[in-house]
């Protein structure tokens, strides 16, 4: 493989991934005590974590096997998805950080915001990801579906910890 073949590797889906990874790097100290990692994690049941963290990775590794193509069929709306909905994901951040005794922020639609509000902007990387790199059998739906089933365990292990500790 010749620098120019890998060329075409450059603009991919998993580009997308980087200002949300970024804004949880930098970000997850400030978060109420329940999002930190010693009580998020604490007394999850095994098989979600193992369900939760397999899919994560899945979830957040195809993107980088998908060309970011948004001149494409559903491109421009996938990126107004995505753009649009990442802002969404990040204001349900500060609204915890900024005012965690808000009603809001202490129901548990507001204490979950983090753990579904993702489903928007993988829902827009799914549709600017049409194809992977190589092969014929992938659609941009298996990305959503993969997507929808990680979230769905994620939204479970933030209701077990608001449960837990509201």
């Amino acid at each position: 493989m010749t620098l120019g073949s890998l060329q075409r590797y450059r603009l991919n889906c998993g580009l997308l991934l980087l200002p949300s990874v970024a804004w949880n790097l930098a970000l997850t100290q400030h978060l109420p005590a329940a999002f930190q990692a010693s009580e998020f994690w604490r007394e999850i049941p095994v098989p979600l974590a193992f369900t939760e963290n397999g899919l994560c990775i899945a979830v957040f590794t195809l993107p980088y096997f998908m060309s970011l193509e948004v001149a494409a069929n559903g491109g421009m709306s996938g990126m107004i998805v995505f753009l649009a909905r990442t802002l969404v994901y990040f204001a349900s951040w500060l609204a915890l950080m900024l005012y965690p005794n808000l009603p809001w922020s202490k129901s548990l639609l507001g204490f979950a915001a983090p753990a579904y509000t993702p489903l928007v902007w993988l829902f827009g990387i799914a549709l600017l990801g049409q194809r992977l790199f190589w092969g014929t059998f992938y659609r941009w739906w298996m990305h959503l579906v993969l997507s929808m089933v990680f979230l769905l365990a994620h939204v479970s292990h933030a209701a077990l910890v608001f449960s837990r500790n509201h």
